[in-house]
């Protein structure tokens, strides 16, 4: 994970949580979840603010969420104080142990990583999905070069043909770019299928 996009997130936590609840529900996002998941157990990867993870519980999915920052952990669990949030950054993922979870949703966080770091971290998350699950990854499209926001917050100009690598050995779903109903930004998004 970029240092200076976990110290932005850290330090302006409730800031960027108040935002990401005011924005729209990612009702797109929702319908592709209720597509491709099947009821098990779930991960949410970069959770922020436990928005994701709420609506999983909600919706009948065991669902844990990963956040590597602590200022959004302590806010997530502040707002969910029944839900599960855990420690755990791409592309490591530390402690989360492979073929543990039936869906891993990755929601615009590999933006988030140096471009060194795309591949081994959507391997990585393949890895910890069982066998015939489902991985829903996207990130923010940003053209041209990698990008800083004011808050210092890193966009990794990513393409899409790297994470597709990662993935050869799955079953490749869905892969589209387009507008999020939640945030109004260009996302691209690929769910994968994990072989059995």
């Amino acid at each position: 994970m970029d240092l200076q996009t976990l110290a932005a997130y850290d330090a302006a936590a409730t800031a960027f949580a108040a935002e990401w609840h005011d924005q729209p529900p990612p009702a797109d996002l929702h319908d592709l979840v209720r597509r491709f998941f099947k009821r098990g157990r779930t991960a949410d990867i970069g959770a922020g603010s436990g928005r994701e993870v709420a609506w999983l519980g909600a919706n009948g999915f065991d669902a844990v969420g990963y956040e590597p920052s602590r200022g959004l952990r302590e806010e997530a669990q502040r707002r969910y104080p029944a839900l599960s949030f855990a420690d755990a950054a791409l592309p490591e993922l530390a402690g989360v142990p492979d073929a543990s979870f039936d869906n891993v949703l990755c929601e615009t966080v590999l933006m988030h990583l140096d471009a060194t770091e795309i591949g081994p971290a959507v391997m990585r998350l393949l890895a910890i999905v069982r066998p015939g699950g489902t991985l829903y990854l996207s990130w923010r499209v940003t053209e041209g070069t990698d990008q800083r926001d004011p808050q210092g917050r890193l966009y990794a100009a990513i393409q899409p043909e790297p994470v597709r690598r990662a993935l050869m050995n799955a079953a490749i779903l869905l892969d589209e770019t387009r507008v999020s109903a939640s945030s109004g930004k260009r996302i691209h998004r690929i769910v994968a299928r994990k072989p059995t």
